[in-house]
């Protein structure tokens, strides 16, 4: 029988670290945005468990939307060529938006988000990254709100998958 766990390697960040950094972030944000009303825009699926969790943390009132990209192809790397499979349900201009990412990888896919939003007009356009791997992004791609950086390989849980698989762990491990 195949256990929820197998094929997953040494773990990079426990249960105990994730509760920590997203108070942190939550606190942040909330201090930052004090007098004002953050827009959270979660980018599906990889985003769902930490923008729930992060929702919860804030001390500011919040509003919440989703948007799912897809890669172009069937590459394992991401390109940065993206089609929306699910765009906004509201739009976000005039919003104080910060877009909710389970992970920055390449920073590609975020790059082309980022533009994409900025023709719709927000007051303001923030990125919050649970982990970002070390690595170069590119220039477009600041992380405002980053809880933390781990090792340039793949990684699940914490809404993380492969393959669909993994993303109910409680903590964020290698791949085996």
């Amino acid at each position: 029988m195949l256990r929820s766990s197998d094929g997953v390697g040494e773990i990079l960040v426990d249960e105990a670290t994730i509760r920590a950094e997203v108070a942190r972030l939550g606190a942040q944000i909330s201090a930052d945005y004090a007098g004002r009303q953050p827009h959270l825009i979660g980018v599906l699926k990889g985003a769902a468990v930490f923008i729930a969790d992060l929702a919860r943390t804030l001390t500011v009132p919040a509003t919440m939307d989703f948007i799912s990209i897809v890669p172009y192809g069937h590459e394992v790397t991401s390109s940065g060529v993206v089609r929306i499979r699910k765009d906004l349900d509201d739009p976000i201009e005039g919003k104080d938006v910060i877009v909710v990412e389970g992970i920055c990888a390449s920073g590609l896919s975020l790059s082309y988000l980022l533009r994409n939003f900025e023709t719709r007009h927000p007051a303001s356009l923030r990125v919050c990254a649970f982990v970002a791997r070390q690595r170069p992004r590119p220039a477009d791609v600041v992380l405002h709100y980053l809880g933390r950086e781990i090792p340039d390989t793949f990684v699940v849980g914490y809404g993380l998958d492969a393959q669909e698989r993994y993303r109910h762990l409680p903590y964020i491990a290698r791949l085996a």
